[in-house]
């Protein structure tokens, strides 16, 4: 069972690590759809770097031992931050990434619960 959550955590970590970055470094044909969003630009680049650094931390506390309450703390904050992006897409009536928002969130949550014991 161990092996799963860590599957999982490793899977998240590494989707976070890249949309994070990709939210920094913004390439032009996400900055279209980034630009569309009712969000100004400092705000997506802080939610980039806490996704980048939220992939991480679902990652590097447990796997090194160091501080391992890191972990559900990054999964918990993670899922925060995915709410609000659930809510974004409510309002903007997209069903597709809504559900995929959800169910990622969803996860984080499970993370959250099973190493926090």
């Amino acid at each position: 069972m161990n092996t799963l959550f860590w599957t999982l955590q490793i899977v998240l970590g590494i989707f976070f690590i890249l949309h994070g970055a990709a939210l920094l470094v913004s390439p032009p044909q996400l900055q279209e759809t980034l630009d569309a969003l009712p969000y100004p630009k400092a705000f997506r680049q802080f939610i980039g770097l806490c996704e980048l650094l939220g992939g991480f931390g679902l990652i590097l506390p447990w796997w090194l031992g160091v501080a391992p309450i890191l972990t559900p703390l990054a999964a918990a904050g993670l899922a925060v931050i995915l709410l609000g992006a659930v809510f974004t897409h409510l309002q903007a009536n997209e069903v597709p990434q809504l559900t995929a928002t959800g169910t990622v969130t969803l996860l984080l949550l499970v993370v959250t619960f099973v190493r926090w014991g």
